[in-house]
This record gives structure tokens, C-alpha cells and sequence, in this order.
């Protein structure tokens, strides 16, 4: 057929030189032409072909797969524990692609003075070098499949994800492992990361937002969770291949691990994924390393002719509190807020309280929204704010008073609190869309809390939410230290002590 169509459109440019006789050709003359040659022309002009059958027509000896029904029941997930405590775990889809991914329990809160810096370099030499691949060889593995390699770090996980065509399963858990478990962690490989890192610390002055949350971690703990995620300065030269070998040693070990997949056949990923797994060591899981909040604060000068700032409570208990989480995420999106300008409509945060109430009347203040940062046994919960520097009194004052509106029983009505459920209610089952958020959240929740909860566990928790849990839990953050930070022209900025004044006269 394309053969037919090449040569028929070769035929007509050939006689695209005779101008003269196409023009002048009788319009009975082209039409009979055209509906009996059949091929790509006929398709063009939309006359039916007398050589092929129609679209519509069934091929002999071609087998068609049975149609998906209209609701494809999720799969539930299975997980087994091999003997040396490596937990593998996965779900099936109609997807035809795949998402690995292998999720330590390690993070920056495990790092000591010598290692801080570690997991952010560790994240910068995932898939690099192994002790059975060079880096050029890992590229072209991935590259040869179609796939995708992404490697995350955060406080309290490591994340490394493999995503490419299920058909390709072997291949992936394969080179996957090998990265993971067998880092060469070449010189000249970690000096070059070190470089990017050393660009990266410099960039941060560009992302105010991400200064400010390093800035409230910082100030607002004693321990761990005080360790920076970004790199400090001082480590650059400090770390190594040697400190970073000794910490995945520490650190890498099976209890500690999880391996998850989205779109992958239990059975399949357990006979490929398990030879390369029992043979990790099994040293006994320690103790997640302790944190306090003390609340304090935190402030950066530069000349940049606005200020950066954002006020920080406790939410203790965490992820394994799980009403609260769950009042706290649906209480994020009741305040929600944003930046002065939105694309707008529902769904840009405009119909939220922060949006409404502050955005809508206050032109002096460029960007106002609530945060919160979730953890195992702990939390973060805060509003986070640029405006010019003469306005950040008054926009404290702002912030403050929005924070005590929500803890004031009456302040919020049932058709805000059920547009902030519904709203958290849709960001979860998007999320969960993307095949690597499913298997994100597969090994995540496995860490923390050795299953992993189906969606509609959580979504009936949001359901659950009253407008007396959205009062208590906001005037339970309130009686928690106050952390502030802030960043820019921090000389207009009021003192701790007033700041902090503000919530106890409430």
C-alpha cells in the first residue's frame, strides 16, 4: 500500500511541469482519474478506494485483543519480605510501561558533622559509575530501552526510579540494583558532582522559597532534622569518595530497603529482583535518629529590594498521627494562596482563603501561601510570604491574624472546608496518575509504615475532616515555638519577640 501511494504521488509531481494541461483539464477527466487510481490521492480528495477495504472492515488472520471494560478494578499490592528483610513490592496496570524504584531509608538525618552534605553528593552520583559498568556504558543501557533514570533525596529517604516499557523488566531491576548497590564512586567522577553542587549552593540565593524551608528546619529543630539537605559550603571539601562509601555501607542495608514497582507482575519482579537483593547484608534497623522542636529564628540579609519571610509551627506526631496529617494537608489547601497573578480559575488556588483575603486586597504583597513538611513523628506547618520591604510588618500582622481566623471556631464554613476536601481529594488522584508516583508511594509508605494504605483509606480520612478538627489542630499549632526566617531587607523585618507576641495574646 505505502509503495502504491509513493509511487502514485512521484507520478503526480512528475507531472506538476504540465501546468498548462492540469489547468485546462475538464473537472470529469480529474474525478475519474482520481476514483480509479485508488491510494493516498483518492484518501486526499475523500474518494473510497476500489483496491482497499474500508477502515471499518475486519483484516483476515489478524486477532484483536478483548476491549478494556469501561472500570478496571486497581490491583492491590503484594509485597514479600526475602530472608535477609528487603521488602519487594508491586502492582499490576493495563499500562504498558513500567516504574521501579528502590527506596532506602536513609536521608539527611542520618548524616554526622563528618557526612553532612552526603546525601545531597549521593543524589548528584546516582546511576554514575558502577564496579561492573562505566557511566557511558549506564547511559547507553538506558537509552537502548527507552528508558528513564530520576534519583531524589530528601530528609528521611533516598529514592532511585527506573521507568521504561514493562516488556524490559529484567533489564531495568538489573542495572537498577547495580547502581544502587555497586557505586564505584570514581574520583574524578565525585570531584565533577562536587563542582555542580558548588554551582548548585550558588544558585540558591535565586530560589528564596527554598532558602526560607532550609532556614525553618534549621532554626526550629535541635537534631536531625537541623541537618541542611542542600550542602553547607564548608563540605565541599570535605567530601569523598571514601566518606561516601562509608555511609552507604552504614546505611544501605536490607531491613532498610524497598523495591517498587508500578505495572509489574509480583511473580516476575520477585524471580529477577530477589538473586540480586539476598545477598545484601542483614544488620539490625537503628533507631531513626531524634529531633526536637525548639522553635527560634533565622534571618539572611541581601540587597534585594524585597523581603522574603514565613512563620513555622509544630504539628507533632507526623505521618504516623494520621488524622492530623491529614487535617493538616486539608487545612494547606483551605488556606492554599499563591502569587499576585494567576492564569486563574479553579483550581489556581484562587477560590482559597489566603487567595480571597490577602492576595485580593493587599497589591503590596507579590506572593502569600500556606506550607506545611511532613515527616515520620513530626511536622511543619506555616505561611511563607514576599512583599516590599516596608509592608512586612504589616503583612506579619496579616499572616498572623489569617492563622488565628482558622483556629477560631465559626471563622470557616462548611462550603470552604468541603471545596478544600474536594480539592485534596483531586491532588491525590492525580498524583497517583503518574505511574513513578505510584511507585513512589508504594516504597514510601512501606518505609514508614511497613504497608502501603489503598487510596481510599486515605480519601475517606479527608472525608472525615470536621471544621472542629481544622479549629483544633490550627490552635494546636499556635501553642507550639514560633519559627521565623526571613530573607532580603531582613533590617524592617519586627523582632522574634514581638512576632512571637502576636499568637500569645490570641
Amino acid at each position: 500500500m505505502y509503495r502504491t501511494a509513493a509511487s502514485r504521488v512521484r507520478a503526480l509531481k512528475g507531472r506538476a511541469g504540465s501546468r498548462a494541461l492540469i489547468r485546462f483539464a475538464s473537472s470529469s477527466a480529474v474525478a475519474t482519474s482520481s476514483s480509479s487510481s485508488g491510494g493516498l490521492f483518492s484518501w486526499l480528495i475523500g474518494d473510497k478506494s476500489k483496491t482497499l477495504p474500508p477502515l471499518d472492515f475486519p483484516l483476515p488472520n489478524v486477532a484483536l485483543p478483548p476491549a478494556l471494560p469501561d472500570y478496571v478494578e486497581p490491583s492491590k499490592v503484594k509485597i514479600t519480605t526475602i530472608s535477609n528483610g528487603v521488602k519487594i513490592a508491586s502492582e499490576t496496570s493495563a499500562n504498558p510501561a513500567a516504574s521501579i524504584g528502590l527506596y532506602v531509608d536513609c536521608g539527611s538525618i542520618y548524616e554526622t558533622p563528618i557526612s553532612f552534605g552526603a546525601t545531597h553528593l549521593l543524589e548528584r552520583m546516582a546511576f554514575k559509575s558502577t564496579i561492573n559498568r562505566s557511566y557511558l556504558r549506564v547511559i547507553r543501557e538506558v537509552e537502548a530501552i527507552g528508558g528513564n533514570v530520576t534519583a531524589s533525596a530528601s530528609r528521611e529517604q533516598m529514592g532511585y526510579t527506573f521507568d521504561a516499557l514493562k516488556t524490559y523488566v529484567p533489564e531495568m531491576v538489573e542495572l537498577l540494583i547495580d547502581s544502587v548497590r555497586n557505586p564505584a564512586f570514581l574520583d574524578w567522577e565525585v570531584s565533577e558532582q562536587l563542582e555542580k553542587v558548588k554551582a548548585e549552593i550558588g544558585e540558591a540565593s535565586n530560589n528564596p522559597q527554598g532558602l526560607l524551608l532550609e532556614a525553618l528546619h534549621s532554626a526550629g529543630y535541635s537534631g536531625a532534622l537541623a541537618n541542611p539537605l542542600l550542602a553547607p559550603e564548608s563540605a565541599i571539601n570535605r567530601l569523598d569518595s571514601t566518606i561516601l562509601e562509608e555511609f552507604v555501607a552504614l546505611n544501605y542495608t536490607a531491613p532498610r530497603m524497598v523495591l517498587a514497582a508500578s505495572g509489574v507482575e509480583h511473580e516476575e519482579l520477585l524471580s529477577v529482583a530477589e538473586p540480586l537483593l539476598s545477598d545484601l547484608p542483614s544488620v539490625p534497623r537503628p533507631e531513626e535518629p531524634k529531633s526536637v522542636y525548639v522553635g527560634g529564628d533565622y534571618r539572611c540579609q541581601a540587597d534585594s529590594g524585597k523581603t522574603h519571610f514565613a512563620l513555622a509551627f509544630e504539628v507533632p506526631g507526623g505521618w504516623h498521627k494520621e488524622k492530623e496529617a491529614m487535617t493538616l494537608t486539608v487545612l494547606q489547601m483551605l488556606m492554599g494562596g499563591g502569587g499576585s497573578f494567576s492564569a486563574g480559575g479553579p483550581g489556581k488556588g484562587m477560590y482559597s482563603r489566603l487567595y480571597l483575603r490577602v492576595l485580593n486586597t493587599y497589591p503590596q504583597i507579590q506572593s502569600f501561601s500556606a506550607f506545611n513538611s511532613i515527616y515520620n513523628n513530626t511536622g511543619l506547618f506555616g505561611i511563607q510570604a514576599t512583599t516590599g520591604s516596608d509592608f512586612v510588618s504589616k503583612a506579619i500582622d496579616i499572616a498572623a491574624k489569617e492563622l488565628v481566623a482558622v483556629a477560631t471556631p465559626g471563622q470557616v464554613d462548611q462550603v470552604q472546608l468541603d471545596r478544600a476536601k474536594q480539592t485534596t481529594k483531586t491532588a491525590v488522584l492525580m498524583n497517583l496518575e503518574s505511574r513513578m508516583v505510584a511507585s513512589e508511594d508504594i516504597g514510601r509508605q512501606i518505609l514508614t509504615y511497613g504497608e502501603r494504605k489503598p487510596v481510599d483509606h486515605f480519601l475517606k480520612a479527608v472525608d472525615e475532616v470536621t471544621l472542629k478538627d481544622i479549629a483544633s489542630i490550627t490552635q494546636k499549632l499556635l501553642s507550639s515555638p514560633l519559627t521565623m526566617a526571613s530573607y532580603g531587607d531582613v533590617i524592617f523585618v519586627p523582632s522574634y519577640e514581638n512576632v512571637s507576641s502576636k499568637f500569645q495574646s490570641k
